[in-house]
């Protein structure tokens, strides 16, 4: 199990700290019990809907391991989107220009087996003369994963392997993967936000409880990063919903911008 600090939401400059050392960092006390049960229902609603449809075996991220996919037009989701301490915490990392790329997250069922350590986003750069990676930029995708029960080692909590956000080293595979990586269970409350470098490897572990275990999350893309990829957009009844951040941040998710005209959805 990982030995590390869950920083309390105010902490901000120790939350950057932390960050940019490990590629992570826990935060707690971030929701109201309400909201943290609003999510909760959220979750297991997409769930019951999601497993119904799908068997174990055709799970879309290994026996009984499942992706949300793309959830961000469900209120449950936009709670995610302009908590304050969060956005501070993203200020401190990258100053003011960011934007909000949509939300998701996976789930867990038991039975479901370790998931090999790997990295959220690939080498878009492809260098020829193989001199720079985006391992060499800045963190360009953040997501905040959000803890829907107490993560454990027995029901399967996401590891972590600290700093590597920028390592050029290869990923072990399952079969190379020393014991030491296989446990480094993040294991944390319910409602614990894991505001992550996708860059950073990570994995799931195996669910050997008798629960399902969720994580929702939500992406923010730094300014200057930007993608073709389509996500479902919000409603204009979840946008107007919104704290005047949250719409500056999703104005490119959502099915109109402030002028009422459509956008093309950023992912």
């Amino acid at each position: 199990m990982l030995d590390i600090d869950i920083i309390d939401r105010h902490d901000t400059a120790k939350a950057v700290r932390t960050f940019h050392r490990d590629g992570f960092v826990a935060v707690s006390g971030l929701f109201t019990a309400e909201q943290l049960a609003r999510m909760q229902d959220g979750a297991r609603r997409v769930i019951a809907e999601q497993t119904s449809a799908i068997a174990l075996e055709q799970a879309n991220r290994g026996f009984a391991r499942y992706s949300f996919g793309s959830q961000i037009h469900h209120p449950e989701w936009a709670i995610l989107v302009d908590v304050p301490e969060v956005l501070a915490i993203l200020d401190g990392i990258w100053g003011p220009d960011y934007h909000c790329t949509g939300g998701g997250g996976d789930y867990s069922l038991p039975g479901a087996r370790i998931q090999g350590l790997h990295s959220d986003l690939p080498d878009f750069l492809k260098d020829p003369l193989g001199q720079v990676t985006v391992r060499d930029l800045p963190t360009p995708f953040i997501v905040m994963n959000v803890t829907m029960i107490d993560f454990t080692v027995a029901n399967g909590a996401i590891r972590f392997v600290p700093g590597t956000q920028r390592s050029r080293a290869p990923i072990p595979s399952l079969d190379e993967e020393p014991e030491w990586m296989r446990n480094q269970q993040l294991c944390a409350p319910a409602g614990t936000a894991i505001i992550r470098d996708v860059r950073c490897w990570h994995g799931g572990t195996a669910n050997r409880s008798d629960q399902i275990r969720p994580m929702t999350s939500v992406g923010y893309y730094a300014g200057w990063m930007r993608s073709t990829h389509r996500e479902r957009p919000m409603p204009t009844e979840v946008y107007r919903a919104l704290s005047p951040r949250g719409q500056q941040l999703c104005a490119a998710i959502t099915e109109l911008d402030a002028t009422r005209q459509p956008v093309e959805v950023c992912a």
